[in-house]
């Protein structure tokens, strides 16, 4: 339905998040990748919803050529916990400790997306709670060691193991905890066109 109201509009997707891309595939979309390397720096005072949103348009800046045509979608997840935000690990020993400090609490997961034409800039973004059970070190351990948590804020993936085993109370959208809130991003893009 959305591939039919977005025919004559070049849809790109800036961003190499494979779960992203496949959120894009499922929705039926016509879209193109295109990736520009992006230095994620956020100014120290910025809090929560402020950080994915700066860094979700900082991300669409880059892209500066822009044709009438074009619609520019770029991204940016968060794990907020402790009034600290928690991007991607650096290390194995990096997502072991992030977990360890999820494990037994409730965190939010921030996603915001920005879609960009040649006239205009939209930001959307959502919250999710998630709480996770106490896991266990040799929990936490199979998981960083067996999986792939090295390009996920936060270390962990809801729809892999750690999720199945691990979190006992979700509050919000599933597909925001895996990096799109989908039907907020479906609903902006039928706004969009029709506006």
């Amino acid at each position: 339905m959305l591939k039919q109201v977005l025919k004559g509009y070049n849809l790109i997707l800036a961003s190499g998040s494979p779960r992203r891309q496949q959120f894009f595939k499922d929705l039926d979309l016509d879209f193109t990748i295109q990736l520009k390397e992006v230095d994620e720096i956020y100014p120290d005072h910025l809090k929560a919803v402020e950080i994915s949103d700066y860094l979700a348009k900082l991300k669409a800046a880059e892209f500066t050529d822009l044709r009438k045509n074009d619609i520019l979608v770029t991204s940016d997840t968060i794990v907020w916990h402790h009034n600290k935000a928690l991007g991607k690990p650096k290390n194995l020993q990096d997502a072991k400790n992030m977990i360890a400090s999820l494990s037994g609490e409730t965190h939010e997961v921030i996603t915001s997306v920005c879609f960009k034409t040649t006239t205009t800039t939209t930001v959307i973004n959502q919250t999710t709670k998630v709480t996770f059970k106490k896991l266990s070190s040799e929990e936490i351990t199979y998981y960083v060691d067996t999986f792939s948590p090295l390009d996920k804020a936060g270390s962990y993936g809801i729809q892999e193991w750690i999720g199945y085993i691990g979190i006992t109370n979700i509050e919000g959208s599933y597909f925001n905890v895996m990096g799109l809130p989908v039907q907020l991003v479906y609903e902006t893009l039928m706004e969009l066109v029709e506006s």
